[in-house]
């Protein structure tokens, strides 16, 4: 039996309609405008083009800041997809129980304190230390810290659903510890880890104040070569990079839809 929908639902569905154009307005328009023909960014368009892609993939400043993205997102998915799951069920396995809400607060804290502050206070560490910036680590190191919560907090919540009779089971069949870990707990807290994951790579992809206070001379990541872009220039160049990023974070999406399914992080 279908309930019959009120006013107020029709009401609500248009509201979240409305909210759903409003956020996703700005990210149509940029995708839109690196489309346009046009010299500048301006609307309305002046005709469709894929001029400004051709543009961006033979600038090779644009092409060493994007390579420079990926492997610092690459490494900060790597490294947390490890560090990460082991913090996770520490939390959640081990942890004394007085201290567990404590130590998630302070797993966490990356996603509570200010971009900015987290990389003044990394900044001022190494250059203290005697490093500065005249390396990649002090990126690096700012990368893994600030995406570090997203591969925590996916995988602590898988392994708070998790059964753990099955792993009781192998125990009891012989299996030891590590055996255990590869054959029951890991393929089933899989998905948090996928997404987690992902995650970090995305969102490592797009820091822009960590990049802009840590990175070391004469390296550009692809947000600080689009601000550095946008300062002189203002064709549809810019609309085409901003399309790239846009597509690499859908990608994510789908290689979490494919790999894991999207219902899976329903927790």
């Amino acid at each position: 039996m279908t309930m019959r929908k009120t006013l107020w639902d029709h009401v609500f569905a248009l509201i979240v309609t409305l909210i759903y154009i409003f956020l996703m307005a700005p990210i149509l328009l940029v995708v839109l405008l690196s489309f346009s023909g046009g010299e500048f960014l301006a609307l309305p368009m002046q005709g469709v083009s894929l001029r400004w892609f051709g543009a961006l993939f033979t600038n090779s400043r644009f092409y060493d800041a994007a390579v420079y993205s990926f492997v610092l997102a690459l490494i900060s998915a790597a490294v947390n997809g490890v560090i990460g799951t082991l913090a996770a069920i520490y939390v959640v396995r081990f942890a004394p129980t007085r201290f567990a809400n404590g130590l998630r607060v302070l797993m966490s804290a990356p996603l509570m304190v200010p971009e900015i502050l987290t990389a003044i206070a990394l900044l001022f560490f190494f250059f203290e230390i005697g490093i500065g910036n005249r390396w990649s680590i002090a990126i690096q190191v700012g990368h893994i810290l600030v995406t570090f919560p997203y591969v925590f907090l996916n995988v602590a919540s898988a392994l708070f659903n998790f059964d753990r009779s099955q792993e009781e089971a192998a125990r009891s069949l012989g299996a030891d510890g590590w055996l255990t870990f590869r054959r029951i707990t890991l393929p089933s807290i899989k998905p948090g880890v996928i997404t987690g994951c992902l995650f970090a790579f995305v969102i490592s992809f797009d820091i822009f104040n960590i990049s802009l206070l840590l990175k070391s001379v004469g390296s550009n990541t692809l947000p600080l070569e689009l601000f550095d872009y946008l300062r002189f220039n203002f064709d549809p160049t810019a609309a085409a990079v901003a399309t790239v990023s846009i597509v690499i974070a859908f990608a994510a999406v789908l290689v979490v839809d494919r790999t894991v399914g999207l219902r899976s992080l329903r927790f």
